[in-house]
């Protein structure tokens, strides 16, 4: 198929972009964006355009689920991290867009630790071209699948909400604990708490039957199985010797850009913990797995958690803090009917989520098709 370049069909309003430094924003209605979205909102805006957004440094480089691209609507103002682009007649906007959500950059991006598409390389990228008639029919088919997509996360995040509502419905905040439930230290609740290794796992492609897990992966209440990578045998033997983690015990990240999130591994396996993360043992005489990760993901426990011991903001959460921290222990009959509760609304998604998975699979199909 015929191509053109991007240059040939688009305005490059880089030159217009102005970054404002977070000291000095003023606070307005209008989004300020940068390389992979809204960063902040402010007074004043630069652009009142349908434009589409291209990262230029600190994108989404390489990534198949996080586009690079997105299509921006009316007042605004862009920082220096994202190209800007407005499509010139011929050119539908958001056809420019899906053509560069998913571009293939290898061999384009420069840099070590922080990738960069410069104009210069950016100008040369190449779309399809064809019809207004053509682009609206792949527009409106693409659009057709986003829909569904995002209505079938919807369902997902709408079952989370359940399981939030019943779990404040039955033992209400877990830190404030205006039930007047017992309290105990998680260390006497827990087994054990043990820190994860102090090093970078060696990670291999090839399926040891040994696996780790990274922060990156670790959702509320939900490890992403399907993005589990593998180390060899001696390192994962190396990792397990503070404990080996079991089905039923909760992960819970203490650092880093993914900071107090815990999860409950939910099948038997050989795992290590990866990097800035710690492992719960509960003891389910009296304290049952779901309840102590969903108790701990709420941000009370959170806010808590990062002050400690010492009682003032910290960037990580400490393991000796979380082994003092007082929880609440409702009566383990309640706790089990929550589980009970959970379980049942899992079975549910995992339908949904099935369906989501299927939907994305034909996106991805319709963009190979159209964009290659």
């Amino acid at each position: 198929m015929e191509k053109i370049l991007l240059e040939d069909c688009c305005e490059i309003l880089d030159s217009k972009r102005v970054p404002i430094t977070s000291s000095d924003r003023v606070e307005g209605p209008y989004p300020y964006y940068g390389a992979n979205g809204i960063q902040d909102y402010v007074a004043e805006y630069i652009f009142d355009d349908e434009l589409v957004l291209l990262a230029e440094d600190g994108g989404n480089f390489g990534s198949k689920e996080r586009p690079i691209a997105y299509r921006v609507s009316g007042k605004c103002w862009v920082n220096n991290h994202a190209h800007v682009l407005k499509p010139k007649e011929g050119l539908n906007v958001d056809y420019l867009c899906y053509s560069l959500m998913f571009y293939n950059v290898g061999g384009m991006v420069n840099g070590a630790t922080r990738q960069k598409l410069t104009q210069a390389s950016m100008r040369q990228m190449l779309i399809p071209k064809r019809t207004m008639e053509e682009q609206k029919y792949i527009v409106d088919l693409l659009a057709k699948v986003v829909a569904v997509k995002e209505k079938r996360q919807q369902e997902l995040n709408e079952f989370d909400n359940l399981i939030k509502a019943r779990f404040v419905e039955l033992f209400g905040d877990p830190v404030t604990n205006e039930r007047g439930w017992d309290t105990k230290p998680l260390e006497e609740a827990c087994y054990s708490i043990v820190d994860c290794p102090h090093s970078t796992p060696s990670y291999t492609t090839d399926d040891t039957g040994f696996m780790c897990i990274r922060t990156s992966i670790v959702k509320k209440n939900q490890i992403l199985w399907d993005e589990i990578e593998y180390i060899p045998e001696e390192e994962y033997v190396k990792r397990i010797q503070r404990k080996k983690p079991e089905k039923g015990d909760v992960i819970y990240t203490r650092e880093g850009a993914i900071l107090g999130i815990a999860a409950v591994i939910d099948r038997d396996c050989d795992v290590a913990l990866g990097q800035r993360s710690m492992l719960l043992s509960p003891d389910q005489k009296q304290c049952m797995p779901e309840f102590l990760s969903m108790a701990i993901n709420c941000d009370s426990f959170l806010n808590n958690a990062l002050k400690g011991m010492s009682g003032s903001a910290s960037p990580h959460i400490n393991v000796g803090d979380i082994r003092v921290f007082n929880m609440i222990m409702p009566p383990i009959e309640l706790q089990k009917q929550f589980s009970e509760f959970t379980s049942q609304v899992d079975k549910s998604k995992v339908a949904v989520q099935k369906a989501l998975d299927e939907t994305q699979i034909l996106f991805d199909s319709l963009m190979q098709e159209y964009f290659g």
